[in-house]
């Protein structure tokens, strides 16, 4: 077990104080709104500071987690054990010919805004995806028919050596909602997306659309941890789980969304316990009732509350 007096003055010496935050509860941070405290919470605003916390945790031996905005995550209760890495500071957003290059806190949806701005075309499929940058590589983030590998070219890496790296999208395995950035240990700074010259009409036209289909069909009003389960062969998640009478089953704060049965929404300050007992349920159910298992795109980390 680490010492954490020890881990705490040696962030000091690579880190501004203010940037380092102790116990720090990870729900007011992540769009579901769920999980218990972090150790140490960092918000570095330098590729170099990344570099040395990395490095840092290897020196000491302290777990490390890397958060985006949560927005395909539940973290438990308990929360997480040593240092958790949030990259809300890295929002840069750039344009370069026909390419958008962006840090990988950046909100997806801003960077096809920006395309569309630049009048560029390959992105109009994010324009609804609530995730960051780094989280739309870590999970190749789809929507309508698009998916990050399409308009990925490279991207930087903080490696677990604390290296920075170029990574092309090849390099990454790129696979329906996968990628192997978690495998190998990297935490994405940046990316640089290659689009199409198009006409600003026609994008617009497109990322209205589907904004229009997202708004009316998915339950935005509550916290949720987006599409919870990914789609089985042959079927759709949300329609096995419709058909399974399991739309506005509770396990306490936590519903099966009555608008879209794929969603599991915070209807009512839910804990992550109240989540995963849903997830669970819905997955008995349906494998009960249809004979089909229901695999989890949606990630659980961290600890139970004890």
């Amino acid at each position: 077990m680490y010492n954490k007096e020890t881990v705490y003055k040696e962030l000091l010496n690579v880190m501004h104080t203010e940037n380092i935050k102790r116990d720090e509860m990870l729900r007011d941070h992540l769009y579901t709104k769920l999980g218990g405290k972090a150790d140490f919470f960092l918000t570095p605003t330098t590729y170099e500071e990344v570099q040395n916390i990395v490095k840092l945790s290897n020196k000491v031996d302290v777990p490390f987690t890397l958060l985006g905005n949560g927005s395909n995550l539940i973290v438990k209760d308990g929360g997480i054990r040593g240092i958790v890495l949030h990259l809300k500071n890295f929002d840069d957003i750039k344009s370069n010919d026909q390419q958008i290059v962006a840090q990988s806190g950046a909100a997806i949806i801003d960077v096809s805004r920006r395309a569309l701005a630049e009048r560029l075309s390959g992105l109009e499929f994010a324009c609804g995806i609530p995730g960051t940058v780094g989280g739309a590589l870590f999970m190749n983030a789809g929507a309508y028919g698009g998916e990050i590998k399409d308009v990925l070219d490279y991207c930087y890496v903080v490696d677990r050596h604390g290296e920075l790296v170029k990574r092309t999208a090849a390099d990454l395995e790129l696979d329906y909602r996968h990628s192997n950035i978690s495998e190998n240990g990297d935490i994405v700074l940046e990316a640089t997306f290659s689009l199409k010259p198009g006409e600003y009409e026609d994008i617009k036209a497109v990322m209205d659309d589907l904004t229009y289909k997202r708004e009316s069909k998915q339950p935005l009003e509550f916290p949720s941890c987006g599409s919870v389960f990914k789609r089985p062969p042959g079927y759709f998640a949300g329609k096995l789980i419709q058909d399974s009478e399991l739309q506005g089953t509770n396990f306490g704060g936590a519903e099966v969304s009555t608008k879209h049965a794929g969603f599991i929404v915070n209807k009512e300050n839910a804990t992550a316990k109240d989540y995963i007992s849903l997830i669970e349920h819905v997955q008995k159910t349906v494998k009960e009732k249809f004979d089909v298992e229901l695999e989890r795109e949606v990630r659980i980390i961290g600890e139970d509350l004890e």
